[in-house]
């Protein structure tokens, strides 16, 4: 077991939050107070790569200084009207993102639960009013080992027990499909009650699950061919994680509704947007859906900005060419304690193969100690998704930081 050493200063706040807030997060024992880049520092000084990004939410990277400018900016002009009026940002941040990604519409939230949640009430709202599916039979498919937030209507198609145990009676209306399995898709659209096909491009929570090359493609033309929506949860996958702009780019597929939240702000604060044709956005009618901070006036000018961003400074290429580089090094490394090495773009994740149940969460702790911050997730699996701003040179110190922290086992 690794010696975890935290000093005073940081139990202090470990004490607080211990004493005062709900225990719903098992975090890394690091208190950190300031970012910059591919970097955080914690309250005592120390400076740590940053290869969570929190969940993809800061692929700018830390405190970017174009949309920090313009959060101030518009902080100190106005931040929120409700939509009960109207605001002069937002038109233009409509017209932006829906120009962008090519669609007639967009519907903006918060949180990117609130996105799902979004996408799943206009397929239904699709299914009885387009495609005339009878009331109250409108299913949705979803796969295995998902990952789309933690509303109670999410966690009722999630297959994993600690999302999912004790939070019963759960909401009706999925079919859990494994992931990546055509065959299985092409029989669960046979159901002629089918109205959507919720999906992750590559499955980021459960371990960077990437599926066979072809398969969202394909999937995509299962859906055409019996009109279901296909519905692409890019929340943690969009805005250039995986080397492309969105990670359903790599198929070229344009999905019939497509959900981004996270980097969407550049980390900082939430704003997620859903975005259709007038066929599927319209369904909904005023009143009928909302929320009082969506689409409000801050969030409205840094997403401009936090889009601009990506594309002006290439940071899609950048995470193409450094995600490659990182897996080829990674393999290099030849330890028989890295069972797999797998990912897209700078969304990559090993798969620890060692006897202790705790493995990845003391190479974690080591990795730390030596300057490098990530997180496991289902206990074998350790993410690595630092921002789309590393540089080769940080990447190489970043894999040294990897390659002596294995010496632990």
């Amino acid at each position: 077991m690794n010696t975890i050493s935290i000093s005073e200063k940081s139990r202090r706040y470990f004490d607080l939050e211990d004493q005062y807030g709900a225990h719903n997060y098992h975090p890394l024992p690091v208190m950190l107070t300031r970012g910059k880049g591919v970097y955080v520092w914690d309250v005592d000084g120390k400076r740590y790569y940053d290869f969570l990004s929190a969940y993809s939410a800061v692929n700018q990277g830390h405190c970017h200084p174009k949309i920090i400018q313009t959060f101030v900016e518009q902080a100190q002009r106005l931040t929120l009207t409700s939509r009960a009026f109207h605001h002069d940002v937002l038109g233009e941040f409509c017209e932006y993102i829906t120009q962008l990604f090519g669609y007639d519409k967009v519907l903006l939230m918060n949180s990117g639960a609130e996105g799902v949640e979004t996408a799943l009430k206009l397929c239904r709202k699709w299914a009885y009013q387009v495609k005339g599916i009878a009331e109250n039979r409108a299913k949705i498919i979803v796969c295995e080992n998902n990952f789309h937030g933690r509303t109670i209507s999410i966690v009722s198609f999630s297959t994993d027990p600690a999302s999912k145990n004790n939070y019963g009676p759960f909401t009706p209306g999925f079919e859990v499909i494994p992931y990546n399995d055509l065959p299985a898709l092409e029989k669960a659209l046979q159901d002629k009650d089918v109205a959507g096909f919720l999906v992750e491009p590559v499955q980021g929570e459960a371990g960077v699950v990437v599926p066979d090359e072809g398969y969202i493609s394909k999937a995509f033309q299962y859906c055409k061919d019996a009109h279901v929506l296909f519905i692409a949860d890019e929340i943690q996958t969009g805005l250039c994680r995986t080397g492309k702009m969105l990670c359903c780019d790599h198929e070229n597929v344009h999905p019939d509704m497509l959900i981004l939240g996270k980097a969407l702000s550049g980390g900082t604060m939430p704003v997620s947007a859903v975005l259709a044709d007038d066929e599927i956005m319209l369904t909904i009618k005023p009143g009928e859906h909302g929320s009082t901070y969506g689409g409000n006036p801050l969030a409205c000018r840094v997403g401009i900005t936090a889009l601009q961003v990506l594309q002006d400074e290439k940071m899609a290429e950048n995470a193409e060419k450094s995600g490659k580089y990182f897996r080829e090094k990674l393999n290099e490394l030849h330890s028989p304690h890295i069972r797999t090495v797998r990912g897209k773009g700078l969304l990559n994740a090993i798969v620890i193969d060692h006897e202790k149940g705790d493995a990845a969460w003391d190479l974690c702790i080591e990795m730390k100690n030596r300057g490098l911050i990530a997180k496991p997730t289902h206990e074998d699996k350790i993410r690595f998704a630092p921002p789309l701003v590393i540089t080769k040179e940080q990447l190489d110190e970043c894999i040294g930081i990897i390659r002596e922290s294995l010496h632990i086992f």
